[in-house]
């Protein structure tokens, strides 16, 4: 303790400890997840079981991220400091905006994405042992397991990095097996060309309304790729790595979850997966003990993904503090001189992200216990995130002149448009949904995004009191 509070046996910088193997394996093993697992019944749901509709859904969300990943590569290998996101606002838009895109960061986005995947993990645990995944031992096992993430990746990096890369494995074998095995099993049975041919039900909103809202479901399963760049000074020669494990990181898991989806469709009617999920499959292809061992294959899928995301999030504040910006920089800014990490901001971060999975389970799991305040917190901050984006890219075209036309317009405008893409998307999807709490109110409807973003505005106004410090550095 004394040695974390004494700025004489401390420094500043973090060090280069990961590889390129280790940087594919962190953007694979964060994306590819839960988001596979727990949003692909969604999304049957969304598309009413149209089984292409929803491989369309899948294919768009994928090509969003991927439009996106490419712009942020082609950052990465110009930009570098202590956190990729943030570096290259401050190098396109500013250190204003820089700020209060690091700020969202910190205490909205990670964290919301991070105690969700706590959840994730907790929910299929409880699985395997038959408890329920809505009561309180589900959340005090999430609790546990989002506290543990946060201990070990601040006391052991170098471990939670080798833990990304072994994961990353195991993960794929669930997900590769049900993509193989399901398919070869539903084309025997014909169970795939039944799925594929034949529509569970009519879509009431129409074929586009319900496309919207599946590429809306796939944000969250695709999200948590950009927590990497929060890496890029501790990746070794990451200007040149880390374009490279985007890129190709980006490319592996759209082709994983569009067979692994098709796999799925093997296994049981469309009916059944938007009824029941995709465990059933599970269990009627690999039988009982198989569908168990694959299970058990998921719970570690989970846990990697949040180890990834808890080391990408442990470094938000620091990553603030180090320009002298946020709440009392001198102590966040801070680095471990034994485990080489920024404990006061993994700690803080660990506290935001618990505060958020106790919102999680109010908003989410009992039945609106916040009111009209009842938003989806794994879409919605992922989605204004891809708003963000887009001051980004105008100002890498405004700032780039050197660049040729591809890269200063072409693909700007391509991201621009994709990321303007899922903000519709969203907002046609969350825009005003009926809740029973609402309802029992007297106002007879919720505007989740509205709700959402006065939140969003609150957060973000306590933000802009602790926007600027003197700049110590500049007047030593």
């Amino acid at each position: 303790m004394y040695l974390f509070l004494n700025r004489e046996y401390m420094g500043n910088e973090l060090t280069k400890k990961y590889n390129l193997i280790t940087a594919i394996a962190a953007v694979v093993g964060i994306v590819i997840g839960s988001g596979v697992f727990f949003k692909a019944q969604p999304i049957l749901i969304a598309t009413w079981g149209d089984l292409p509709l929803g491989i369309w859904a899948w294919i768009i969300g994928g090509l969003v991220m991927l439009a996106c990943i490419i712009m942020f590569s082609r950052l990465a290998g110009k930009y570098e400091k202590v956190n990729g996101v943030v570096d290259y606002a401050e190098n396109t838009c500013g250190k204003g905006f820089a700020y209060y895109i690091g700020r969202f960061v910190a205490t909205i986005y990670l964290p919301c994405i991070t105690s969700v995947l706590a959840w994730v993990t907790a929910r299929y645990f409880s699985v395997l042992f038959d408890r329920s995944i809505t009561g309180g031992e589900c959340m005090c096992l999430a609790g546990f397991i989002l506290i543990a993430c946060f201990v070990r990746n601040a006391l052991a990096p170098k471990l939670a990095g080798k833990i990304q890369v072994a994961t990353m494995i195991i993960k794929l074998i669930p997900i590769l097996g049900m993509a193989i095995v399901g398919t070869i099993y539903g084309l025997m049975t014909g169970m795939t060309v039944e799925n594929f041919t034949h529509v569970a039900s009519e879509a009431l909103g129409g074929t586009t309304g319900s496309l919207l809202k599946a590429v809306v479901a796939t944000a969250f399963a695709y999200e948590g790729w950009i927590c990497v760049t929060s890496l890029n000074s501790e990746i070794k020669n990451s200007k040149r790595n880390l374009p490279i494990a985007l890129i190709s990181g980006a490319i592996l898991i759209i082709v994983v979850y569009v067979l692994y989806y098709i796999g799925v469709a093997g296994g049981a009617t469309n009916a059944v997966l938007m009824e029941e999920g995709a465990t059933t499959a599970f269990t009627n292809i690999f039988g009982t003990i198989g569908g168990t061992i694959l299970n058990a294959l998921v719970v570690v899928s989970c846990l990697g993904t949040l180890n990834g995301l808890t080391m990408g999030i442990s470094r938000c504040m620091y990553s603030l503090a180090v320009r002298n910006q946020g709440p009392n920089p001198q102590l966040f800014k801070q680095v471990d001189p034994v485990s080489n990490m920024p404990l006061a901001s993994t700690f803080i971060q660990m506290l935001i992200t618990a505060i958020w999975l106790v919102y999680f389970y109010g908003a989410n799991l009992t039945e609106g216990r916040f009111w009209l305040f009842n938003f989806d917190s794994s879409e919605l901050p992922i989605i204004t995130l891809y708003g963000m984006y887009i001051p980004i890219f105008i100002g890498y075209m405004m700032k780039e002149k050197s660049e040729n036309a591809f890269w200063r317009c072409f693909m700007p405008i391509v991201a621009i448009i994709a990321c303007g893409f899922m903000v519709f998307a969203a907002i046609y999807a969350h825009g005003i949904m009926p809740y029973e709490a609402s309802i029992e109110a007297g106002t007879g409807f919720s505007c989740p995004v509205l709700f959402y973003l006065i939140v969003f505005a609150v957060i973000m106004f306590i933000g802009a009191m602790f926007k600027n410090h003197k700049n110590i550095e500049e007047t030593e």
